[in-house]
Order: structure tokens, then sequence, then C-alpha cells
């Protein structure tokens, strides 16, 4: 980690230098919303990175179906609620019907494709992706639809800017869950299973790993961050499912960025991408590229941070 200090200190000053000049000129208080809505936002990108690690490092799936579940759950907590459904009722099925998404694909489809090569199972969530993509296109077809949490009434004041709750909970969710799952994949029985399953799936087998199990408990926790994610999305940035299903684009870059591996850098990365999104905005001449922040930060990292590593999207034989 110290080896990489130097790379990461001069990336954070790079970061500052490009948003100071796309900052330049334009008056602060509207710059520090921007800031704050990025922060916002890439907090959400790094939370979808850090379900995709996880799930990666115990089953070697790259899950680019974590959109789509999340986009289900939203658009079914959206129904509930115009049905009539209490509104923590309403989230708590959303995170249940994605969570049952993940299961169902973790049990039922997955095992079926475990001893395939690392793209052949990520192509296959990208299928089932369309495919849940397809059937929540058909239940709420496009027309404009609001979902709103309570918490977006709440505001707390920062340097003078008025930052709402919602932003707040996304923020401060994603960094309790990254200190979460460090502690929980470091200090607890199946956390060092998980972490066996990604090193040695064969040799876990023949110790007495319940490969099932500790898989089964990954895709459950990836399909919870899915649900919770698209729930803040939803509320967000707009409430369209297939705009919710291909945010997965972005959790990927920062999945990336810590090379499916390290979570904190996947926080660095998710936090960058949506700040250097929201950054572009301001400028006229480069907002309509604003869609390539991910791949930029993910490139930029990774020249910078993992310099004479590869980025392990196969496992060693």
């Amino acid at each position: 980690m110290k080896s990489k200090l130097p790379f990461l200190a001069a990336y954070i000053v790079g970061m500052a230098l490009v948003c100071g000049i796309l900052a330049w000129g334009k008056p602060l208080p509207m710059v520090g919303l921007f800031i704050v809505s990025g922060l916002a936002i890439g907090s959400l990108y790094a939370l979808g990175g850090v379900g995709l690690v996880v799930l990666y490092r115990t089953t070697g799936v790259l899950n680019f179906a974590s959109g789509a579940m999340g986009a289900a759950g939203v658009m079914t907590a959206w129904q509930l609620v115009q049905w009539g459904w209490a509104e923590p009722l309403a989230w708590a099925m959303a995170l249940v019907l994605a969570t049952a998404l993940s299961l169902g694909y973790g049990r039922v489809i997955a095992p079926r494709l475990a001893w395939r090569d690392p793209v052949v199972k990520a192509i296959a969530t990208l299928g089932y992706a369309l495919i849940i993509l397809g059937v929540t296109s058909f239940l709420w077809v496009d027309q404009v639809r609001s979902f709103t949490l309570p918490t977006d009434q709440m505001a707390l004041r920062v340097w003078g800017l008025r930052v709402t709750g919602t932003r707040f909970i996304a923020l401060l969710a994603t960094l309790a869950v990254v200190v979460g799952i460090w502690v929980y994949l470091e200090r607890t029985r199946t956390g060092l299973q998980m972490r066996a399953l990604a090193n040695e799936r064969e040799l876990s087998a023949l110790i007495g790993v319940r490969i099932l199990k500790v898989e089964t408990i990954a895709w459950g926790m990836a399909g919870l961050i899915a649900g919770f994610t698209g729930l803040m999305f939803g509320d967000l940035i707009r409430l369209e499912p297939s705009i919710i299903t291909f945010m997965v684009i972005p959790s990927i870059a920062a999945a990336i960025c810590g090379r499916l591996d390290n979570l904190g850098m996947v926080l660095v990365g998710g936090l960058s991408i949506g700040v250097l999104e929201s950054m572009l905005t301001l400028s006229p001449a480069l907002k309509s590229v604003r869609t390539v922040a991910p791949f930029m930060v993910a490139i930029v990292m990774l020249l910078l941070l993992q310099r004479g590593r590869r980025i392990p999207f196969e496992r060693d034989e």
C-alpha cells in the first residue's frame, strides 16, 4: 500500500487540477453544488462497484445484471407506493426483489457455468440483465415518473451549501458498507472462506469449504447492494429502468479501478467518476462527453496505481 501512496497523491492532485480548470470562472456556490452532487452519485457508483468486487472475488462472476436488479426493485417500490403501500414496506420489497433476482441466478444458473471461462460467465449475466430489463420495460411503459424519499426534504448546511439528506445517506452508506465488508472479509469465518474461494476454488472444496453456501451469501450481498443502489439512483438520477440498468457501467469502471480486488481503490474510483461527470457538465464544450468519464478515470487509475500488475479477469489455473 505504501508504494501506491505517491501515485495516489499524484492522482488526487491531478483530479483537483482538472476540476479547477473545469470550474474556472464559475460562481463558487455553483461549483460546490456540482461537487456535492458528484460525490453523492459517485458514492453509488462505488457502492455498486463494491458489490461487483465481493461477488467476483467469491464466484469469479463479473455481474452485468446488478443494475437491472436494482431497476426492477425501485420500479416495484414505486408501483407499491402508487397502490397505497406504506413507503418503508415498499422499499423493503424492492430490496427483497433485487436480492431474490440475484439469488435466483446464483443458485440456478451460475452453478451450471462455474467451470466456464470468465468471459462466458460475464456474458451470461448480461443476457440475464437484458431479460430483466425487457420484463421491467414491458410492465412499466416509458413515461415520466417520480420516485422520492422523505430524506429529500431534509437538509444540512455544509460550507453554506444545502445538501439533502438523501445525498448524505448515499455517501455515508457507501463508507459504512466498504468498512463493514472489509471487516467481514478479514475477521469472520465466512469472509475467510470467501477469500479462499477467490484464490483457490478447487483447494477450498477439498478442505471442506461449502462452496454453494458461501457463494449464496455472496449473491445475496450483491443483490442487497443492487437493490439499495437502485432506490438511490431512482431518487437522485431518474426513475427509468433502462437508465438505472446501465448505471452498472460506471460501477464496473469503479471496480476496475480497484483491480476487482481493492475496496479502497473502488471507493476512490467511484467518487472520482461521479465528481468528474458532474464537473464536465459545467463546461458547455465538454458536457457532451461526460459519459466517457468512467473510462477516463479507470484508465488513469490503472496507469498510475496498478503499474506492473495485471487485472485479474481470469484466475490462474
